[in-house]
């Protein structure tokens, strides 16, 4: 029981199952905003999907409205998620300045002192 206590409690397991289950339920949202688009698309074009569509008697409908879907999927992930997620974590966590951390400095700095005292001549 100490082992199964231990893997539970080690690591990020219940962060990656919040993430999971919050993944899941945005799944729904994602798929219904491409069904959407979709429809959109399919109105234009006057036809919902490509499933029937043939080139010179290949039928590529499904592998079209695969790709089609796709492409939007991504669309909507990367400007529905990805995109304010990154503006978001800028600006409430923004990047370190470059230039050496203010811990390494007290470090070197008590380093320098340390060796001063011995007589060494610092770095």
């Amino acid at each position: 029981m100490t082992g199964f206590k231990n893997f539970i409690l080690r690591g990020n397991v219940v962060e990656l199952a919040v993430a999971l289950i919050m993944a899941l339920a945005f799944t729904a949202v994602v798929q219904a905003t491409v069904d959407l688009l979709m429809d959109l698309i399919g109105k234009a074009g006057g036809t919902p999907n490509f499933s029937a569509y043939n080139y010179r008697g290949i039928g590529i409908g499904d592998w079209l409205t695969a790709v089609v879907a796709f492409v939007i999927m991504a669309a909507v992930v990367y400007f529905v998620i990805v995109a304010p997620y990154t503006k978001a974590k800028e600006r409430y966590f923004p990047s370190p300045e470059p230039g050496t951390p203010e811990d390494v400095k007290l470090l070197q700095e008590i380093r320098d002192l340390l060796a001063a005292q011995q007589g060494r001549p610092t770095p």
